[in-house]
């Protein structure tokens, strides 16, 4: 891993190996999408970010959901497209999300897009207008 890519340090909440489970609005607020409707959006942030998103972490089971982790108190402050949830304390939910390590076998965890020391949540703004085009767009 590239230093100029990692956080510097590491936050707490990334476990050092495998994955665990973070409550959502602690460290961070989160706004999973699901199928491929997450993988749409990933990129369109990751793109619009020259793939300096901020954290998303990708499920490779059930759904496969996306998880955007965004900074605590932000997910709710926005509507979401359908499709799209917002997790956070504020919201009224009580969830966790699972956060793999940055090495290791972390499956069914990976991260689609590290923290960075630069990037450490993804915006919350950007995330909601990607989310939206990307809704719109699969609606037609």
């Amino acid at each position: 891993m590239e230093l100029g890519n990692s956080p510097d340090p590491v936050p707490s909440w990334i476990p050092v190996s495998g994955h665990a489970l973070r409550h959502v609005g602690i460290h961070f607020d989160a706004v999973r999408a699901i199928g491929m409707l997450g993988e749409e959006i990933a990129y369109e942030v990751m793109q619009f970010t020259d793939f300096q998103a901020g954290p998303i972490v990708r499920s490779g089971i059930g759904e496969r959901s996306m998880y955007f982790l965004l900074a605590p108190g932000t997910a709710a402050g926005y509507r979401w497209p359908p499709g799209v949830e917002a997790m956070s304390r504020r919201a009224g939910v009580d969830a966790f999300v699972g956060v793999p390590a940055l090495e290791g076998v972390t499956w069914p965890l990976d991260w689609r897009s590290r923290p960075t020391a630069k990037d450490p949540f993804v915006d919350a703004a950007l995330l909601h207008a990607m989310a939206w085009l990307r809704a719109q767009e699969g609606a037609r």
